[in-house]
Formats: C-alpha cells, sequence, structure tokens
C-alpha cells in the first residue's frame, strides 16, 4: 500500500530525486520491487519540497497516477531543493482517490506520509481526534489520524521520530494495521519500519534517504529492521526498537505557533 521516500542533504532536482533512477519512485508508481500487499501505485501522489525563504514547504499533489502527469516531469526539472518527501498511492479499500488522500500531508513545517493500511480506521479517529487547526488530520482516509497524533506530539515536543514512534505504538493498542510512517520538518528526516520495507541510503557527497525500497541496485542500500524507527541527519543516522524510543522533554524544533497546544 504506497510507496514513499526522503530526502536530505545538498541541492538537488525533483527529477533526479524522483525520476532519474532505473527504479526511481515514478516507477515504483507501476512497478514496485519490495511491496508486499498490493500491486500498483495508482491512486495518486505527491511530493513536498522546502525551501530556505519559505516558511513551510512546498507541496505538489495530484488525484492521477505519476506516470500520467508528463508536466509535473517537466516542471521537476527546474524545482530543487535540500529535503524533500514524496509518495506514490495505493488507496486503502473503502477510502477514494481524490488529490485530499495524496501524500505527503502538511502541517506547519511538518511533512508527512504513511505507507500501510489500518484494520478498525473508526477506532483510530475515534481515540486520535485532530488537534487544532490541522485540518489534513480530518481527511477521509486511514492516514489521518495517525498524521494528526504526530503532529500533536511533535507539536508538544520537537523529537520528530520520537513522536513517530508514539504514534506507532498508541496504533498498535487500537487496530491491527501496518504503521510505515515517515516524516520531516526539514532538518531531519525520520521513518518507521512497522510491517512492511524501510531502506536508507547514505551518499558520499551527504545526501542521504529513507524510501520504501531502493531506487537503483547500489550495495550502499541497507534495509530498516522491522519494528524500528530511524533519524537521518545530514551527520549521520540511527536505527533503533520502536519500543525503545520514546518522548523527550521539550526541545527546539517544534511548531513555534503551536507552544500553547493541548490536546
Amino acid at each position: 500500500m504506497c510507496r514513499h521516500l526522503a530526502y536530505l542533504g545538498p541541492p538537488r532536482t525533483l527529477h533526479e530525486l524522483l525520476y532519474a533512477a532505473p527504479h526511481s519512485l515514478h516507477v515504483q508508481s507501476w512497478a514496485p520491487r519490495k511491496q508486499r500487499y498490493g500491486t500498483v501505485n495508482a491512486d495518486g501522489f505527491g511530493a513536498g519540497w522546502y525551501l530556505p525563504d519559505a516558511p513551510e514547504p512546498l507541496r505538489y499533489r495530484r488525484a492521477m497516477p505519476m506516470w500520467g502527469d508528463a508536466s509535473f516531469a517537466d516542471a521537476a526539472r527546474a524545482l530543487g531543493s535540500r529535503c524533500v518527501v514524496a509518495a506514490v498511492r495505493d488507496a486503502t479499500p473503502g477510502f477514494g482517490s481524490d488529490e485530499s488522500g495524496a501524500q505527503p500531508l502538511r502541517a506547519g513545517r511538518l511533512l508527512f506520509s504513511h505507507n500501510g493500511a489500518v484494520a478498525d480506521d473508526e477506532a483510530l479517529a475515534a481515540a486520535l481526534p485532530p488537534p487544532p487547526g490541522v485540518l489534513e488530520a480530518r481527511g477521509a482516509l486511514d492516514s489521518a489520524p495517525l498524521f494528526g497524533h504526530t503532529v500533536r506530539l511533535w507539536r508538544r515536543s520537537g523529537n520528530l521520530a520520537g513522536a513517530l514512534a508514539d504514534t506507532v505504538r498508541r496504533a498498535r493498542e487500537l487496530s491491527e494495521g501496518r504503521y510505515n510512517l515517515l516524516a520531516s520538518d526539514g532538518e531531519s528526516i525520520a521513518a518507521t519500519a512497522a510491517g512492511d520495507t524501510l531502506y536508507t541510503l547514505r551518499e558520499p557527497g551527504g545526501g542521504v534517504f529513507l524510501a520504501s525500497e531502493p531506487f537503483d541496485d547500489s550495495d550502499a542500500w541497507e534495509e530498516i529492521p522491522d519494528g524500528s524507527v530511524v533519524t537521518a541527519t545530514r551527520e549521520g543516522t540511527e536505527a533503533v526498537p520502536i519500543d525503545r524510543r520514546r518522548q523527550t522533554r521539550p526541545t527546539p524544533g517544534g511548531d513555534p505557533c503551536s507552544a500553547s497546544t493541548t490536546t
């Protein structure tokens, strides 16, 4: 159910990141190699990217298959960033394929993607109401409560990996599901391996990727063990068991406009 990717490092064009590789996210929209659930990701796609002078990341989302949008493939050659989150979607049965379901979702400087499916989405929606002002956490998709809870925890602590790990733990208390989550605040990227594949690649030039599957055949890719949460910054990559990663005391990096947010 879906493929996603995040990049952090020296500026790269979106075309380099999403189209150029032999098994790029673009190719994964119709021919994923590691996808365990579903065979094609034709229910929409999206990309979000950070610019130095923008208060929040820019974003492009469509309800159509990624392979059907030749105009974005052209525009992507002129769009560059040091940090990108992108996804192609295979919609969970019972949910529509309109543009509002295409990820990444966005709240302030946070970009978020969910690769997976929730068995009891009503249980999550009832127990994890959306935080104030986060309209996309009210969307008609099983990822919405996961997004809203991640935003709530991230706003409190600024701890991106901790927010993802705590969200997975809470979601598992409420429903069976596959909870591969991916997020960025523009300075780091973090993801969980919780029911589906996740890989990381650190390039010699300083760039780092977290992705559902490798986009090339490089031996440098490392698979993240299931049950892990991984954080990647420009300095390094750390993966620990989800059950060991807990929220810490508030640190810089959360949404500065939401310090007073409560549940």
